[in-house]
């Protein structure tokens, strides 16, 4: 399967949230459609989108973007994919360990956005999705991504964490993490120049610290309660 472009999608049980991570990219929205709305960049071509699910907790997902949705669909069964459901065009499943994603049709995007230069200096982007996954599953559901991807593996410096090597220009990178919840799950991750100073400025905007790692990254939670990261990686690069 190959995948054209990638989008992380932000869902929420309200849309109150999506001020703040409008904020946060330094992008405005999109006219809705129905119950979801896309977040456009300054430049290049989106690949963040809201969406309200008001009987689901606040999560993230992954959409991939192909050619034949119906043709990847027939990829991603095999190798150990469930469809939670089905409407030609678009295919919801669930991974191996239990992370939703979304089969989509290519819009012809190509163009990825630059990374936002904040007042006072600072740069940053969002450009990583991590997949969380319970450990005793993870050799399976990195193997799965890999496979449903075409995206090489890359081990990492930390023991915990594995890479996949992402097609040339696309939007998101894919981090495999083992965690010790039960079922998989996905969060974004923010590259930045500084940290610190990123970190204020979610706060500001309404954000909560959970944890700091030193040099690192730092967890936070949206006014939602979803989790995601700010990490030390160069938005240059991303």
């Amino acid at each position: 399967m190959e995948v054209r472009w990638v989008t992380g999608f932000l869902d929420s049980p309200a849309r109150e949230v999506e001020g703040f991570w409008l904020a946060v990219t330094g992008s405005t929205l999109s006219a809705r459609r129905g119950d979801f709305a896309t977040l456009l960049p300054a430049d290049g071509d989106a690949y963040l989108r809201v969406q309200v699910l008001g009987s689901s907790p606040p999560r993230t997902h992954l959409d991939l973007h192909v050619l034949s949705v119906r043709a990847a669909a027939g990829e991603a069964v095999p190798l150990g994919a469930s469809v939670l459901l089905d409407e030609g065009d678009l295919v919801v499943l669930r991974s191996p360990a239990g992370a939703v994603f979304c089969l989509v049709p290519w819009d012809g995007e190509v163009a990825r956005p630059s990374p936002v230069a904040w007042p006072g200096g600072s740069v940053s982007a969002v450009d990583q999705v991590c997949v969380d996954v319970p450990g005793n599953a993870f050799d399976r559901e990195v193997g799965f991504w890999s496979s449903l991807t075409g995206w090489a593996r890359r081990p990492s410096d930390l023991p915990e964490f594995e890479h996949l090597e992402r097609g040339e220009g696309l939007p998101l990178k894919l981090l495999m993490q083992r965690v010790g919840s039960s079922r998989a799950g996905m969060h974004l991750d923010l590259a930045c120049d500084d940290v610190d100073r990123e970190v204020a400025r979610h706060v500001g905007l309404g954000a909560a610290v959970v944890r700091r790692v030193e040099g690192d990254w730092t967890t936070l939670r949206d006014p939602s309660g979803r989790e995601y990261c700010v990490t030390g990686r160069s938005p240059s690069v991303c």
